[in-house]
């Protein structure tokens, strides 16, 4: 087999038999193993869960590239860079030589970051085809600077509009969360596969909704394992302040 024929969609690794039938191409699989482990490795707080991200993101890039969905694939760009600045982020001293913890976001950054969430939904429920429809255009124009020779894509209408604004604008907002540490970004992830196991299972893509499951329990997991951490750091920051005022 050649190398280059892994990143073929086209090239099946497996049928799965679920539903009226999945087939499973080698970069698929090759990605959603990479994703499952940057999952993994970021709720035990393992750096190296950024390796395991940029090799997913790029190798999703390429599928939504080869399958013409260009926004998805602009948005893998942003999911890169995301992984790139938490990698510097996570292991980066601050002035006092301390990396960064693991902590709750305050009242005030949760009920803005609260607000932003709620009318950034509204406004891509209410713009998401055309917002896509442009970032599809950008995507293409911007491949085709470098010789590609594409046509310009036609898109279909969102089915489920709320609900894709719901997981991107979560997804985002997450990334950005994990990348400084917080615990709520966890329990964003977790609403985000609970919403995507049941898209995928309503489009009948069986196999995809299993995998969100997964990501589910991997999430909560986190979640739980993370607040464990906050409240261990918190109570060790409130004993050192104690200390340093006695």
């Amino acid at each position: 087999m050649e190398l280059l024929s892994l990143f073929d969609i086209n090239n099946t690794l497996l049928h799965i038999p679920i539903g009226t039938g999945y087939d499973m191409s080698w970069i698929e699989a090759i990605g959603t193993i990479f994703g499952l482990l940057c999952i993994w490795f970021a709720s035990q707080e393992k750096t190296i869960n950024y390796l395991f991200g940029l090799i997913n993101v790029t190798l999703f890039a390429v599928i939504f590239f080869q399958i013409q969905l260009y926004g998805l694939l602009l948005l893998q760009l942003f999911f890169f860079c995301a992984n790139v600045y938490g990698w510097y982020a996570w292991t980066r001293p601050n002035a006092a030589g301390d990396l960064l913890e693991v902590r709750w976001l305050s009242q005030k950054k949760m009920l803005i970051t609260a607000s932003l969430c709620v009318c950034a939904m509204a406004l891509l429920t209410l713009y998401i085809d055309p917002f896509f429809f442009a970032l599809a255009n950008i995507a293409v124009d911007s491949m085709n600077l470098f010789g590609a020779n594409l046509s310009e894509p036609v898109l279909e209408p969102d089915a489920f509009p709320f609900w894709d604004s719901t997981m991107t604008v979560l997804s985002i907002v997450a990334q950005v969360l994990m990348t400084r540490k917080y615990v709520e970004n966890w329990v964003l992830w977790v609403v985000i596969n609970i919403i995507s196991v049941g898209i995928y299972a309503m489009q009948g893509v069986y196999a995809m909704s299993l995998q969100y499951a997964i990501l589910m329990f991997i999430a909560a997991n986190g979640t739980r394992a993370w607040a464990q951490t906050a409240k261990r750091n918190r109570a060790s920051n409130e004993k050192s302040v104690n200390e340093a005022v006695a």
